[in-house]
């Protein structure tokens, strides 16, 4: 099934865009949850929210509702993928109030960092096989057939992403689903897709998904809230393919 959401939902410049002007602040993850099935925790990126913030984003979302957590930056820019383990149980101990609403999780890897396929393998093996898990390399060295194995082996995504339209990543398929980022697009006001790229997104990850248990989507595109029209608009041209996507 694809879902399809966007990359946080915390943006100040969404207020009378996506958001009701009189909304308060404590109310905009219940309204984006009346419009979308799933959001990406970036903020667990920045600073590891605790055991009570997650059991309260639980509460407020409704049954079906999925969290893919973006995995901290201390393990991925910090410790640089080095000795792992109390880093993901931590991680992992703090998000375990999500329960039945977490997805996947994201190693968004930094873009000096160059490829280790032992860290990697290291790091992959410090998850439970339920949790899933994307991988996002951001230096070239990273695409070559040891990587793909080490992800192969482990069931770990890898992560597609997208910069301007354009793949800036392979396309392998390396798990029973997929994980896609949209970064940037070029359409008019920027950083907006056009129809025309969201149409080559859906022909990409149909052509390789469409089996698959889940495809996860998010647009990282938030300025001026296009992430949000983006994200509309692909749900509406997937819903014209009849292409099975979760619904609110």
């Amino acid at each position: 099934m694809l879902r399809i959401g966007t990359s946080g939902w915390q943006y100040a410049d969404w207020r009378g865009v996506f958001y009701p002007n009189a909304l308060g602040q404590n109310r905009w993850l219940e309204h984006y949850a009346g419009h979308f099935t799933t959001v990406e925790l970036n903020v667990s990126f920045y600073r590891l929210p605790s055991r009570e913030t997650f059991a309260r984003w639980r509460a407020t979302v409704p049954p079906g509702f999925l969290f893919a957590a973006k995995m901290s930056r201390y393990l991925t820019h910090i410790k640089r993928l080095v000795e792992p383990a109390e880093p993901v149980a931590r991680f992992l101990d703090h998000a375990e109030p999500l329960t039945d609403t977490l997805g996947p999780v994201l190693l968004q890897l930094p873009p000096t960092l160059t490829a280790d396929a032992g860290r990697l393998d290291a790091v992959l093996a410090e998850f439970p096989r339920h949790v899933r898990v994307a991988v996002e390399p951001r230096h070239p060295s990273w695409w070559s057939p040891e990587i793909r194995r080490v992800l192969d082996r482990r069931g770990a995504a890898l992560c597609w992403s997208d910069r301007r339209g354009r793949p800036i990543s392979p396309l392998w398929r390396t798990a029973d689903f997929g994980y896609v980022r949209l970064h940037e697009g070029t359409a008019s006001p920027r950083p907006r897709y056009g129809r025309q790229a969201l149409n080559a997104w859906l022909d990409r990850i149909d052509a390789e998904f469409r089996g698959a248990d889940d495809a996860f989507v998010y647009f990282n595109n938030d300025p001026h809230g296009a992430a949000v029209d983006n994200a509309v608009e692909l749900i509406q041209q997937a819903d014209r393919r009849s292409m099975p996507a979760v619904m609110v």
